[in-house]
């Protein structure tokens, strides 16, 4: 593949005495979507954590945008270098800030100027439709509501590339399935290149893209 948004080479990851992650190399290409499709314990999260310089791989490399971010025991470009968008599997929203803070501050992390930031958390708000909630507490929102909120603070920096780990596990299934046709349609819309974890093939299969499928390695 001619300059991929994402590339993993040969990746490896202990945590403790536990083999996690072993000789995985996946690409994506810009403005393209990968499903990492497998069961609960086979490392689909630690990929994504990888990707996003949370941690450090054993062995491998990887690389976004041709640019070198880690390799083995190293992280070669910081986080917030990175430009990505991270939307956590429990969600990690603020409890003490409101809808409009969450995003406002992911923006003031990177530095946005002032002037910018209230037009931004508009723009947002407004895609994932949660403009008229700014003012409320994440407390007082329902489950798909909080979805939308972490949705909206992984996409306020521009991200040039959206990690979403099990975006769609803890809603019911008329809120799954309006989420996963939004979802499938954000890198078309935004042009952003698009990594998801999930143990659901339906929701693979709805967003589209290519499926890598992974299984527990040996220990």
């Amino acid at each position: 593949m001619a300059n991929p948004a994402v590339e993993v080479k040969a990746i490896a990851k202990r945590l403790g005495s536990k083999q996690v992650l072993k000789a995985l190399s996946l690409e994506v290409p810009r403005g393209g979507t990968l499903g990492i499709l497998g069961p609960s314990g086979c490392g689909k999260t630690t990929v994504l954590r990888l990707i996003a310089g949370l941690e450090a791989p054993d062995e491998g490399e990887i690389r976004i945008g041709g640019v070198l971010v880690s390799s083995a025991g190293r992280l070669d470009l910081a986080p917030a270098r990175r430009n990505i968008g991270f939307m956590f599997q429990d969600l990690a929203l603020w409890p003490h800030m409101t809808v409009a803070g969450n995003v406002s501050f992911v923006l003031e992390s990177r530095a946005w100027p002032s002037g910018t930031r209230r037009a931004r958390i508009e723009e947002v708000l407004t895609l994932v439709g949660m403009r008229d909630r700014a003012d409320e507490y994440p407390g007082h929102l329902s489950g798909g509501e909080q979805q939308r909120i972490a949705l909206a603070r992984a996409l306020a920096a521009s991200p040039d590339l959206l990690l979403l780990d099990e975006p769609l596990s803890s809603l019911d299934a008329d809120l799954r399935a309006d989420l996963r046709t939004e979802l499938a349609e954000i890198p078309r819309k935004l042009g952003v290149t698009m990594i998801y974890v999930t143990h659901d093939r339906a929701d693979a299969d709805a967003f589209g893209g290519e499926i890598v499928v992974m299984s527990r390695p040996p220990a």
